[in-house]
């Protein structure tokens, strides 16, 4: 005979996996919108007649709203029921997705691009705080890869449908997709999505000088912050000019380079949950360095590439897209974890604030760096790759010092 109690059991976790799902649609949209600025900057900067700096202002001003708006927000999400929080956030995503699609100038883009990130630097800190809430530090691993496979998926379907709608009609028609995508998730969580108030307590809250006191004051969260900020400069220190480069250097055309994304984020999807499972069972910290050290390979060799065919070029990328989509799903194991269940919102909003400031800074240092010689080709992507390499080496003398805080287990 069945038990009953097992079987509410079971209903509650068939139920909370529907959520993760849900979170993982919602995280997709939210990187399709961030991801396809990138391989659309070849047509943003031939529309608007603009060059690596200008352009690398438009990603920049996403991160920088984002980053600022995420430190805000972390005095005031952790008394706010998640389900509200989620529903507000991405309405306001979805709201300024749609007005970049709008912008018919560059000043109008780099205005809309900005009030899309105030709530789009938020959703990834409420995925990763409801995500956490739901699962323990134990199965937790395998939770964060369901969640970054909307990475994957985002590669392989969201970019390139929408770099097949940039070129048959303009690049304002994937931003239109994107936001109406994210409208109907909005509508979604409404009715499905339960209140979750558990994180909330009875006690007075903090003032925003003592948020900040604790945060700073606990050596834990401090590491788990300047790792993940360490991660997203090294990052984003190369991401913004990887279509162009591999566009103008490499010999990929408008048609083929969505193959980098297909091929990389279809790599992705399979080595994701894999990557989840193995954080879980051997731990997040010898996975991380695994994933960590690879990557830099990959890095030296991207960075360098000549003109060569298009089939070795797209083995090369999509070894890279499953090496740093590895390192991040073991480093979020452990950062998520360095914090209480009742500070982890404004915790992950310090994270993410951090991390989109990190992501913009690097935007405009690599702007800087990358010029376009006479030739028409880009030049210095080897040194923007060195300068990565050197940065992301830092969160590997931070990981071994992350602790497992209470409430986690």
């Amino acid at each position: 005979m069945t038990n009953p109690i097992l079987k509410i059991r079971n209903r509650e976790f068939e139920k909370r996996d529907l959520l993760l799902y849900l979170l993982a649609a919602m995280n997709f949209s939210h990187i399709v919108d961030f991801m396809i600025m990138m391989p659309l900057g070849d047509y943003l900067m031939n529309s608007f007649n603009i060059g690596p700096g200008e352009f690398s202002v438009i990603v920049s001003a996403y991160t920088f709203s984002a980053g600022i708006s995420s430190f805000f927000a972390a005095f005031l999400i952790d008394r706010f029921d998640r389900k509200t929080a989620l529903i507000f956030t991405f309405t306001g995503f979805s709201v300024g997705t749609v007005l970049v699609g709008l912008a018919n100038s560059y000043i109008l883009l780099v205005a809309a691009r900005s009030l899309t990130g105030v709530f789009g630097g938020l959703v990834a800190a409420l995925v990763l705080s409801v995500v956490s809430d739901l699962y323990s530090y134990r199965e937790r691993g395998k939770a964060m890869g369901v969640v970054s496979s909307a990475f994957a998926l985002a590669s392989v379907i969201g970019v390139p449908i929408g770099l097949y709608l940039a070129s048959q009609f303009s690049w304002h028609a994937p931003f239109f997709m994107v936001g109406g995508l994210a409208s109907v998730f909005t509508v979604v969580t409404a009715f499905v999505f339960p209140k979750m108030k558990g994180h909330i307590s009875s006690l007075p809250k903090p003032k925003p000088l003592k948020v900040i006191k604790n945060v700073i004051s606990d050596r834990n969260q401090v590491y788990a912050l300047l790792m993940g900020m360490t991660i997203i400069l090294g990052q984003f220190l190369l991401v913004p000019f990887l279509t162009p480069y591999m566009m103008r250097n490499v010999g990929f055309s408008e048609e083929t380079v969505t193959l980098i994304y297909l091929f990389g984020g279809g790599a992705v999807v399979f080595s994701a949950p894999l990557v989840g499972r193995l954080t879980d069972r051997i731990g997040p910290l010898k996975v991380f360095t695994i994933f960590l050290l690879s990557s830099f390979v990959l890095v030296l060799i991207i960075t360098n590439l000549p003109k060569v065919p298009i089939y070795i070029a797209l083995i090369l990328t999509t070894i890279f897209f499953m090496m740093v989509n590895g390192r991040m799903i073991p480093a979020n194991t452990m950062i998520t974890a360095a914090v209480s269940p009742e500070t982890r919102g404004s915790f992950m909003s310090f994270k993410s604030s951090i991390q989109q400031l990190s992501a913009a800074l690097a935007s405009l240092v690599s702007g800087a760096i990358m010029v376009i010689g006479d030739d028409g080709l880009f030049h210095n992507y080897n040194w923007v790759g060195v300068l990565s390499i050197c940065v992301s080496a830092t969160s590997f003398l931070l990981a071994p010092r992350l602790r497992v805080a209470k409430g986690n287990e």
